[in-house]
């Protein structure tokens, strides 16, 4: 990582220079918000604006677990103060837990501090990097479990190992990748992938989320291949204080970004513009 990128990434993380946005999972069947996926982006005039380049950077330097941090006690201190309703879901990447920085038990205290209950939150679990050592994760999945969150894996189909990650982790939630989910409405093979994986998970006691939802006609493909939550533009975009509705108007403006203007001239304080 060059200099440049590395003392942005110091100054985002010193200052927290974050911002949490969420989108809505909607239960087709009770027409209800389910629960919110909390996205983490950067400053929007920054090299790590994008949550993959904001992940490498930090992967590259070591401080995966921090970040991964300071995007939860966001997400979760923003959601309770929000008053959202429905489950959290949480990304947590695998690589975070084999930091030497790692520290176990930081959600449940983030969650007592704010009274939410673990049994709202949904840990979701991305592999889009090799991993090596599967105990680490199962043990840190186990220690999820008893504690009372549920696990979720998310992006099926786009690692390196979903199936055995399913296998062995045995999650309460399969989230589809949305690769399968665009232009199902004309794609007999991604119909057939995602009604395997329903069967699957009905079988295995498994919820099934479907991702990536741009159009009204793979909408209605997803709906009668018989998967129940739902997720994605035609629905709802991410936002910082996000639709209680899905009935609600369709949003299509860009949701508000925070700024790292004048990175180099010293700290300032960047507030969240809101519409």
């Amino acid at each position: 990582m060059d200099q440049m990128l590395a003392d942005e990434l110091d100054y985002i993380l010193r200052y927290r220079v974050l911002q949490t946005l969420y989108q809505p999972l909607i239960d087709s069947v009770t027409s209800q918000v389910y629960g919110y996926e909390a996205l983490t982006r950067g400053p929007s005039n920054s090299a790590l604006h994008a949550p993959l380049p904001l992940i490498q950077a930090a992967t590259q330097a070591g401080r995966l677990f921090e970040l991964d941090l300071i995007c939860r006690e966001q997400a979760i201190r923003r959601f309770q103060e929000l008053g959202l309703p429905g489950k959290l879901f949480l990304n947590v990447n695998p690589l975070s837990l084999m930091e030497p920085t790692f520290r176990p038990g930081e959600t449940l205290r983030l969650l007592s501090e704010v009274a939410l209950p673990p049994g709202r939150v949904v840990i979701e679990i991305t592999e889009q990097q090799p991993l090596d050592d599967y105990d680490v994760l199962k043990a840190a999945v186990a220690h999820y479990t008893t504690a009372g969150f549920e696990i979720a894996i998310d992006d099926l189909g786009a690692g390196y190992a979903g199936l055995r990650l399913w296998s062995e982790l045995r999650p309460s939630y399969v989230k589809i990748d949305h690769h399968f989910i665009e232009n199902i409405s004309t794609d007999n093979v991604k119909r057939e992938f995602v009604r395997s994986i329903g069967g699957m998970a009905a079988r295995l006691g498994c919820k099934v989320v479907a991702e990536g939802i741009e159009t009204a006609e793979d909408y209605a493909v997803v709906q009668s291949l018989g998967v129940r939550l739902h997720q994605g533009y035609h629905l709802a975009r991410p936002l910082s204080e996000p639709v209680r509705n899905h009935n609600a108007a369709y949003v299509v403006s860009e949701p508000p970004y925070i700024r790292l203007s004048d990175y180099f001239g010293g700290l300032k304080r960047y507030p969240v513009l809101r519409r």
